[in-house]
């Protein structure tokens, strides 16, 4: 097994064991909502950062935050207690930025589809400044040449 296969599962684990170690005996009233929803470990196996999401506002963010600080000593027993690996992971806390990323695409998308509604307002009922069709077509240009050589033969 390579050195980030092993890295990668170990990664898994760690999400998991977290999860439900919050889940589970994690008893802090500042703990909110709180998602993990990826963990990533360096490929020496010394460190690993736990990606998470907390459902509120900033205020819970923060307080949710300061929760999992205080409760990284726990977490990081139970990780060793469960995973069995030589040396256990330190473990660090990081709010994931996917929900304000998600967020802010789907408001660019909302302005997109309000200007597409404001151009076919407008131009609802209108016509084209020319032809509707504004390109030659192959019997066109034979009839324009047929003219050209009709002209040069008087």
């Amino acid at each position: 097994m390579t050195d980030k296969a092993r890295a990668r599962k170990l990664a898994d684990r760690i999400q998991v064991v977290v999860a439900e170690t919050l889940d589970r005996r994690i008893k802090d009233p500042r703990l909110g909502f709180v998602t993990i929803t990826d963990a990533r470990v360096t490929g020496d196996l010394r460190e690993a950062t736990v990606f998470y999401t907390v459902y509120g506002d900033d205020e819970a963010r923060a307080a949710s935050a300061a929760a999992l600080e205080s409760a990284k000593g726990v977490l990081r027993s139970e990780v060793g207690r469960q995973t069995g690996v030589r040396h256990t992971p330190s473990l660090a806390f990081v709010a994931d930025a996917l929900p304000d990323n998600a967020r802010t695409i789907e408001d660019l998308l909302d302005k997109a589809r309000a200007k597409d509604a404001e151009v076919r307002e407008v131009s609802t009922g209108k016509t084209y400044a020319g032809e509707a069709d504004p390109y030659r077509k192959p019997e066109d240009e034979a009839d324009d040449e047929a003219e050209d050589e009709g002209e040069t033969a008087e």
